[in-house]
């Protein structure tokens, strides 16, 4: 064999060391497109809040409805090549700088990691938080039952809080129960809530119910459908839920990038049904005192628009902001659209 490689011709020679640099480069590029990828995991992981340079508003904010309260300022339309930063005299301004993440179904604090940068970029605050059960978070959600249990690492966080200091909230999907729940609960540590295409209910009403267009009706869905989980067995009754790789991804992520739906896809755990079917008590002297707004997500197929249009028709909140081309989870399809609209809201007086 050594002999073979000693006779080798100029020209092999060449081919073959053209070849190894191909490969080498190739096996590069891998690595490289892998290490990102782990990168990213790692922080989902840890919940490490990862650093990065914000390159400007790309997004497009389709309008924004003021429907009590309070007036908010006219539509802008900005051109997706616009690199300017957010202003930074305007952030001086805004009185509460820490944002507190809620997650939605299945997710965890990881799946904030580009909100988080963009919003650390500005000078605010943000805080992501894996609800029980979720995320990192070691308690089987099987063992979840109530939406009590299902926020109280919200609860928690919010019952520490100093005294004289508030936070905006931002709920993601039936995260807005979590968030609906904190403003029943504690109102005076809640500057602003936002529902991010989220479960905004009503008094009475159960986050599964805004589903039902989709998934049927929750004794149907409690019967009859496949994504249960019965992890106190067959004859017990459902403890979680889960979709399938396939089905999550056309319902979730039909705009999201490949590399944050291959993250979501190693990162999603089942999520406990017990906090869904529970009635929310909400009164008006307490949540019904709170500033409420509504991102709406118009090429979401999870939560259809038609549906999130309801919401807020039904439960008037203070503004409605809507991102153009994205699906059902904004922080992977639409970051820089969302980190706009979010900083927009903290500054609304």
């Amino acid at each position: 064999m050594g002999n073979r490689f000693i006779c080798m011709s100029k020209k092999d020679s060449k081919e073959v060391g053209s070849r190894s640099k191909r490969i080498a480069r190739s096996q590069r590029k891998l690595v490289t497109e892998e290490e990102l990828h782990l990168q990213a995991l790692s922080m989902a992981l840890q919940q490490h809040q990862l650093s990065q340079r914000f390159e400007g508003s790309m997004s497009r904010r389709i309008g924004s409805t003021s429907s009590r309260r309070r007036n908010l300022p006219d539509s802008v339309q900005l051109n997706n090549n616009n690199n300017s930063k957010q202003d930074p005299e305007l952030l001086v301004n805004i009185k509460t700088k820490k944002f507190v993440l809620i997650h939605g179904e299945g997710f965890g604090a990881w799946c904030w990691y580009k909100t988080v940068a963009l919003l650390e970029e500005v000078g605010l605050q943000p805080v992501a938080l894996d609800l029980t059960g979720s995320g990192i978070d070691l308690t089987d959600s099987n063992d979840v039952t109530t939406l009590a249990e299902y926020s109280k690492p919200l609860t928690v966080y919010l019952e520490n809080l100093p005294e004289d200091e508030k936070v905006v909230l931002v709920g993601h999907s039936i995260g807005g129960a979590c968030i609906s729940y904190a403003l029943e609960h504690y109102p005076q540590k809640i500057s602003k809530a936002i529902f991010l295409c989220a479960t905004m209910v009503t008094d009475g009403q159960r986050p599964f119910d805004v589903f039902a267009d989709q998934l049927g009706s929750a004794e149907q869905f409690m019967q009859e459908s496949k994504f249960l989980i019965h992890g106190n067995g067959k004859e017990k009754p459902p403890t979680g839920f889960m979709f399938e790789k396939e089905q999550m991804k056309g319902l979730y992520f039909n705009q999201s990038p490949s590399k944050d739906v291959a993250l979501a896809m190693v990162s999603m755990r089942q999520s406990p049904i017990g906090p869904i079917m529970e009635k929310l008590c909400l009164s008006p002297n307490k949540y019904g005192t709170a500033r409420r707004f509504y991102i709406q997500t118009l090429d979401d197929r999870a939560l259809s628009p038609d549906v999130q249009e309801k919401l807020v028709g039904e439960n008037p909140p203070e503004g409605v902001f809507k991102i153009k081309g994205s699906d059902h989870c904004p922080f992977f399809s639409r970051p820089q659209s969302l980190h706009k609209i979010l900083v927009e809201i903290a500054q609304i007086q």
